[in-house]
């Protein structure tokens, strides 16, 4: 039904933004390889998806096409729906995603938070011939941000983590990282919680 928004950023957070285009705020999920892609942008082009359930309307938003059809493929395996591709996206590059996927690495995909070993399986057989046709497009290179540990909380938050087991894990990480952005954060506390 849509194939891209664009307009002003009025709000971003690692794991939404609302854009303004022409007096509609459209509230759209995002990944964190698109919210650092947004940086400090004013306006932004979205590449997004409508998925439509019984009891809501929900966009999906990325910052590359091939990112968006990466999540696309991977909705179509058993097992994986909108919030669990965006995880997976959010958890590795759409690079990272396509060569784990046509290398047959496993291990990759199911270290993924919420990932087991026969979802993994079934994301590498199903889309193991499909994503050669992807392009990764450019690596997005990350931005800092003064309130690191209160946007990674509220993404981890937002992805259905407990709040106590998101700050233990934050803290950890700030201790042992030097100089991290939100994305590092929160794909490191991915990898932990």
């Amino acid at each position: 039904m849509y194939s891209f928004i664009s307009g002003s950023v009025v709000e971003k957070n690692p794991t939404y933004v609302v854009l303004d285009n022409q007096g509609i705020g459209y509230f759209i999920n995002i990944t964190l390889n698109t919210f650092t892609a947004i940086g400090e942008q004013e306006r932004v082009k979205l590449f997004v998806h409508l998925a439509i359930r019984e009891d809501a309307h929900t966009l999906y938003g990325f910052y590359s096409e091939s990112e968006r059809e990466l999540f696309l493929q991977l909705i179509t395996v058993s097992g994986v729906g909108c919030n669990t591709a965006r995880l997976i996206l959010s958890s590795m590059t759409v690079k990272e995603a396509v060569d784990a996927i046509a290398n047959n690495n496993i291990r990759m995909i199911q270290a993924v938070k919420g990932i087991g070993a026969k979802t993994a399986q079934r994301i590498v057989v199903d889309l193991h011939d499909k994503v050669g046709k992807l392009e990764a497009g450019d690596e997005i290179s990350p931005v800092g941000h003064n309130t690191l540990k209160d946007e990674a909380l509220s993404a981890l938050m937002v992805l259905g983590f407990s709040k106590a087991s998101i700050e233990k894990t934050l803290d950890k990480l700030l201790k042992q990282m030097e100089n991290p952005s939100v994305e590092d954060l929160i794909k490191e506390s991915l990898r932990l919680l």
